[in-house]
């Protein structure tokens, strides 16, 4: 069809015409209208339009104007009105745009099977990465739970096209291959990876079971403090560097550094990954957010991930060791350092030993005493058995065990958040390991440290947070001089991207960060 619109959102959003490349609005948000009046294909609500990409206060109705007229601009020409829009709807018509996201987006298992290998390899060289990569827009809750949506979607319909492949090209080593790095790229395990590519490096298969992290960093120094590549990791253009260190009574420590802009440091929680964590729809746009507008360094804990898993100390000095370990590794100058939960107190015990290193102090849901201390003799008998719980069933694909803990973590979870996070307790940390973890976590008092903190610091914490009590939270706020205080409406201890509060977390972060970053 000739002076046919083409759209591609399988990858970073591109348009052309006949072929021809288009120039893009510069804004992010009207590229970001732009794929979604197109993949939604109907008439949409200006309200509901304004109420995703614009806050109130900006004048949504003006932003939006403006941002049709720029995507007017390169839609309509030649007298043809692909976008349409009134003074209540705008709508993108399908039927006269080539989208790739349609060819796609409705193949089901069986409809592969039917598909001959050629077509199959069309579709797969249809995804030049995730769904709309470029254009992640964390201050946008509603539209990134709908492009998050739609990266799981797709992300099931590729999987299903390269195992298909790798079945099917078998005897055929390139194309074979070829497939099988881009079904490993996506997380998955391949059960028919040959033997050349199951023990090639790390950085190129992205394997990261246990004994491929070993053989990866067997070569690294021994000195405390001194690191070597392990592995760079990629998200069409987005990189994450995974190194390895050692802490301070030789436990190699995995750490990541991705992002641009003033040093964050996140100190290490329980059940973490970085590869996982990379892609998962639990911690993705946490990492997103986070890296936007900062380089963001982040790290395994001890026992967790692809830190050393088989661990005999978890003693809370050894978890500040790490930290240090981490800091040491990457030679940081001054930096803020984010606590999330119980990383929280970590990073208080350290702002105190090194007050010189940092320029802020954000503590996110986290508690001054941990369970046992707080002496609460309910709460001490709840999470006793916890730590039963996990012993036995930590792991298990048991939907009973499962519900328990991600109830308490994400009360508000979909189905897609619930699988990550059962898959995420079952390759981050052993039963064994988790609940000696669980169980160390309880002794944490770091209260009769907090009024010698003289670091600027930031404390938030959800409301109605089920893991750790807000109370327990809000000491540090009244413990640590001249703290702010942020309460988030929310009961995820595990913020969602389409809720408020993670709107509201990131806001503060990033204004805090560039407020005390030298």
């Amino acid at each position: 069809m000739r002076n046919q619109l083409q759209i591609k959102v399988l990858g970073e959003l591109k348009v052309a015409r006949d072929g021809k490349a288009l120039p893009l609005p510069a804004s992010k948000k009207t590229r970001a209208l732009l794929g979604y009046l197109a993949v939604v294909g109907r008439p949409v609500r200006r309200d509901h339009l304004c109420e995703m990409f614009w806050k109130v206060p900006d004048d949504p109705r003006a932003s939006l104007r403006w941002s049709l007229h720029k995507i007017r601009r390169i839609t309509n020409a030649d007298g043809q009105e692909c976008l349409v829009a009134d003074n209540d709807r705008a709508f993108l018509d399908p039927h006269i745009i080539d989208l790739d996201f349609l060819r796609v987006c409705q193949l089901r298992s069986s409809a592969v099977a039917m598909l001959d290998t050629v077509a199959l390899e069309e579709l797969a060289g249809m995804f030049a990465g995730q769904f709309l990569d470029d254009l992640r827009l964390p201050h946008c809750p509603k539209f990134e739970a709908w492009r998050l949506y739609n990266v799981g979607a797709l992300t099931r319909i590729r999987v299903g096209i390269l195992r298909a492949l790798v079945e099917r090209t078998r005897g055929q080593p390139e194309r074979n291959s070829l497939h099988l790095y881009s079904l490993q790229s996506l997380g998955e395990d391949v059960d028919v990876v040959p033997r050349e590519i199951r023990e090639g490096p790390a950085e190129i298969c992205g394997i990261d079971r246990n004994d491929d992290v070993r053989r990866a960093t067997s070569a690294l120094p021994g000195a405390r403090g001194q690191a070597g590549p392990a592995a760079i990791t990629a998200r069409e253009g987005k990189l994450q560097d995974i190194r390895f260190c050692r802490s301070r009574d030789g436990v190699q420590i995995a750490y990541a550094t991705c992002g641009h802009g003033p040093l964050l440091v996140r100190a290490a929680h329980w059940m973490s990954h970085l590869r996982y964590d990379w892609e998962s729809p639990v911690w993705c746009h946490w990492i997103e957010a986070l890296s936007e507008s900062a380089t963001l360094i982040r790290y395994d804990q001890r026992g967790n991930g692809l830190s050393d898993r088989e661990v005999s100390d978890f003693a809370f000095e050894a978890m500040v060791d790490d930290l240090q370990s981490v800091v040491e590794a990457t030679q940081l100058p001054r930096f803020t350092l984010l606590g999330v939960s119980q990383s929280c107190a970590v990073s208080v015990a350290y702002a105190a030993r090194h007050p010189e290193r940092l320029t802020g102090l954000i503590l996110y849901g986290g508690f001054v005493q941990g369970w046992r201390a707080r002496r609460d003799r309910h709460e001490i008998a709840t999470h006793e058995a916890m730590t039963n719980l996990m012993r036995e069933g930590w792991g298990m694909d048991n939907p009973a065990f499962r519900q328990l803990f991600t109830i308490m973590f994400i009360p508000d979870a979909d189905q897609e958040q619930i699988r990550s996070f059962n898959k995420l307790q079952r390759i981050s940390v052993s039963a064994d390991q988790a609940s000696r973890l669980h169980r160390a976590f309880g002794d944490i008092d770091v209260s009769a440290i907090l009024a010698g903190i003289a670091t600027p610091t930031l404390v938030l914490h959800a409301r109605h947070d089920a893991v750790v009590p807000f109370n327990a939270g809000r000491e540090f706020a009244t413990g640590i001089r001249g703290a702010r205080f942020v309460e988030l409406d929310s009961a995820n201890h595990i913020l969602r991207a389409d809720e408020p509060a993670f709107s509201r977390f990131c806001g503060e972060v990033t204004r805090f960060i560039s407020q005390t970053a030298c």
